[in-house]
């Protein structure tokens, strides 16, 4: 696991210095770009169930094609939210940051007062509820203790707090799992019976999504543990994994489908990063793993499934963009099946 990124570690954190103050008191609001014409008609052709999001809001690369003007990432970590929620096709982000530390309650109402009661977060749970004992310990959860797969921890540091301040706006949320490496996986049955206990004690009426970097944790009995439990499988685009539509996502689930774009294939998240670099066009354009997602996605609202989509911009690129080309096809190929 790596270092906290800094485009959500000032996520509307304090101002440290008097400098820092008083750049905030002249500065004026953080700007939504003009809304596109285009992508107006394309958010009203779209099932409304269906929404797509950025993994975090926080990039100056964006200046253009979600923010008007030149902001710094600290900047828009902080104000950009409800900037970032004026796209037309931007109705949902994920959060990344409360995977390296709980979020408190005032950032989670912070967040829920920036967008509108349509808008939805996909909120990852924190880091040491997935890691196991034997795995090693990153320097960000120093001090934390032994959670893995702790019901209780999961329940007051992250579900109460998400469901008391984010309310309805609350989609996801999101157990990333990071490689386990063969002396767990030799042991997956038994990780799986863990897991199954896991989700049973979390609190209902929230939706919970299980994300694997692990080919080998896919399989019908964890399907069926998951359709015990009403929480569903992650779909990652992720070079650790089978595309998309061969992770075995149940479509006839009663949860939301959940589909995260993360890494092209072939690279490693440092090479996208220098090679897309400030993510402000699309460098390799995805178009068989956009046919996948648009795909996977149609087949869940044809079934009245809600969908929720995000998008990384290491995935071509440039997220927005991306987005945008995959609401186009999405468009087009739902008017072609009528």
């Amino acid at each position: 696991m790596s270092a906290v990124p800094e485009q959500q570690s000032d996520l509307f954190g304090g101002l440290s210095t008097a400098a820092e103050g008083a750049g905030r008191r002249r500065s004026v609001q953080v700007r939504a770009v003009a809304r596109d014409p285009e992508h107006v008609a394309l958010a009203n052709r779209l099932p409304a169930q269906l929404r797509f999001g950025t993994s975090t809001w926080s990039f100056s690369g964006w200046q253009g094609i979600v923010y008007d003007g030149e902001y710094d990432e600290s900047r828009l970590a902080r104000e950009g939210l409800a900037a970032y929620a004026q796209h037309p096709l931007l109705r949902a982000v994920g959060v990344d940051r409360s995977y390296y530390r709980p979020l408190t309650g005032d950032t989670l109402t912070r967040m829920r007062k920036a967008v509108s009661g349509d808008f939805r977060f996909l909120l990852k749970a924190h880091a040491a509820l997935m890691l196991p004992k034997s795995a090693s310990r990153p320097s960000f959860l120093s001090g934390v203790g032994e959670v893995f797969l702790d019901a209780d921890h999961a329940t007051r540091l992250v579900v109460d707090p998400a469901r008391r301040a984010l309310g309805e706006t609350l989609g996801v949320v999101l157990f990333q799992f990071s490689p386990l490496g063969e002396r767990v996986l030799r042991h997956r049955s038994a990780l799986l019976e863990r897991l199954h206990g896991f989700l049973r004690a979390l609190p209902p009426g929230v939706s919970y999504a299980i994300e694997w970097r692990d080919t080998a944790m896919l399989g019908a009995d964890y399907q069926s543990l998951l359709a015990d439990v009403g929480a569903v499988h992650a779909c990652v685009a992720h070079p650790r994994m089978p595309p998309v539509d061969e992770q075995g996502a149940d479509l006839a689930a009663a949860g939301p489908l959940v589909i995260r774009w993360l890494l092209a294939p072939g690279r490693g998240y440092q090479e996208a990063k220098a090679a897309y670099a400030p993510f402000d066009r699309l460098v390799d354009p995805d178009v068989e793993a956009r046919r996948r997602i648009v795909e996977l996605l149609l087949d869940a609202t044809r079934r009245g499934r809600e969908a929720v989509v995000i998008v990384n911009n290491k995935a071509e690129g440039s997220a927005p963009l991306g987005i945008a080309e995959l609401a186009r096809e999405c468009a087009v190929r739902a008017a072609s099946l009528g």
